[in-house]
């Protein structure tokens, strides 16, 4: 295990009065409205409002848009902090002048996960998606299972999906091995791929930490991936784990396009018959079929007042970028335009010649400034550095901050046109605007 992880945890379930600190991360809102269902009084800041802070306060969660040290109630039993909160956070020093327990999301939620059956759906694509539609089902079907997703999930108008079975089911990160909490009765790895070089050094790294995670799974547990996957071999090479190769499934149609959300309903379908042995085909069927997917995930947003339509994506990584894509210019003969949001200045530069050829068949592409989350712009790469390589691979490329963008986008596209804002960042907002 990550030595990060090492230390013994302790129950979360019994705690009453919990503080979180960047509650409004999808996956720490996701886990605050887990804790208000186990009983706790739940309280959380955060640095802006957004769709998920305002799902929290519908919930009855107060949720402070200021981090400062009196947000930290003194009776509070334990407070959890987003990974993206440093330890000079003001609230992090008050807890610790207090003498109040600290816990990092991981570390919850692999808390959460040692109680119960957990269903880890890990993978570089598709996990987010594949974690909904297997909630779903398994909802439908009875199994009454807790969900914790990594994106609003339309069928359920949440994040999260309360249970009262013992099953878990989880979207697993890989970023810095924080999935290495988890402890996984069945395994669900997508695919995988080279990311998160910020931490990784190279596909081998990513591979040795699958490999650790794939080795959580008990002699009696499953893993469901594609065997055949020559990334994805190396990690599954002589575990006990029973292997089920979910590419073998034979699909169910969705609302969504693409092979790659055909291969994560296959996913989802072959994990929901592990926890329901015998699950009759109708309700496969049903569930998939009718499955609305999340926020961000080829998310159509409506029409801007030329007419033009705009959809949104989360997709940040060459790969997702160009599937994604491939399925957007399938929707109209008329032009596609893209802003896309480049997520973290190590991302764009370690496969800066795999973003440069991701945008191929779109007509017009609009790079944002680079979303620089945790890091630090140390001036090797830039959003127009990025579109000067995109333009090299035969695709118009422009730079521009966020107003110049939908700016363009007002007056450019028009009927018959599609829009599509994409990355990991917070680009879906210009959509947002355009369709307003």
């Amino acid at each position: 295990m990550n030595p990060r992880f090492s230390k013994l945890m302790s129950n979360i379930a019994n705690l009453k009065k919990v503080h979180m600190i960047g509650i409004g991360g999808i996956g720490m809102s996701a886990l605050a409205q887990y804790l208000l269902d186990q009983g706790a009084q739940v309280t959380g800041s955060d640095r802006e409002p957004s769709p998920v802070t305002e799902l929290l306060e519908q919930k009855g969660i107060r949720v402070l848009l200021e981090q400062k040290a009196e947000n930290v109630p003194d009776d509070t039993e334990l407070v959890i902090y987003s990974e993206a909160v440093w330890e000079d956070n003001p609230e992090r020093m008050r807890a610790k002048e207090l003498g109040i327990r600290e816990q990092s999301y991981f570390e919850a939620l692999g808390d959460i996960s040692a109680g119960k059956r957990t269903v880890a759906v890990a993978g570089t694509h598709g996990k987010t998606t594949t974690t909904g539609m297997l909630a779903r089902i398994l909802r439908d079907a009875g199994a009454s299972p807790t969900a914790i997703v990594g994106s609003l999930v339309r069928d359920f108008g949440s994040n999260y999906l309360a249970g009262e079975s013992d099953w878990f089911v989880v979207e697993a990160c890989e970023y810095k091995e924080d999935f290495l909490t988890l402890s996984p009765e069945v395994l669900v790895i997508t695919n995988l791929e080279f990311d998160h070089t910020d931490y990784y050094r190279d596909l081998e790294h990513v591979q040795s930490a699958f490999r650790a995670l794939a080795e959580k799974v008990p002699a009696t547990g499953t893993i469901v991936t594609n065997p055949d996957d020559p990334n994805i071999a190396p990690v599954l090479a002589g575990l006990p784990a029973t292997i089920i190769d979910y590419t073998k499934e034979a699909g169910y149609p969705t609302k969504f396009p693409g092979e790659f959300n055909l291969m994560n309903a296959r996913a989802a379908t072959a994990a929901s018959r592990i926890v329901v042995p015998g699950i009759s085909e109708d309700v496969l069927r049903d569930s998939l079929t009718a499955f609305e997917g999340t926020w961000r995930r080829f998310e159509y947003k409506g029409k801007t007042a030329k007419g033009a339509d705009v959809y949104d994506d989360y997709a940040h990584h060459p790969t997702a970028i160009r599937k994604t894509l491939t399925e957007l210019r399938k929707k109209t003969s008329g032009k596609v335009f893209v802003a896309f949001h480049p997520h973290l200045y190590s991302r764009t530069r370690d496969l800066l010649p795999e973003f440069a050829t991701a945008f191929t068949g779109v007509d017009e592409v609009i790079i944002a400034p680079i979303y620089a989350a945790r890091e630090i712009d140390d001036g090797t790469v830039s959003n127009a550095s990025l579109a000067e390589r995109i333009g090299k691979s035969g695709v118009h490329a422009r730079f521009g901050t966020f107003v110049e963008i939908e700016t363009i986008l007002r007056s450019e596209p028009g009927e018959g046109d599609i829009v599509m804002t994409m990355g990991a960042g917070d680009i879906y907002k210009v959509a947002d605007q355009l369709v307003a």
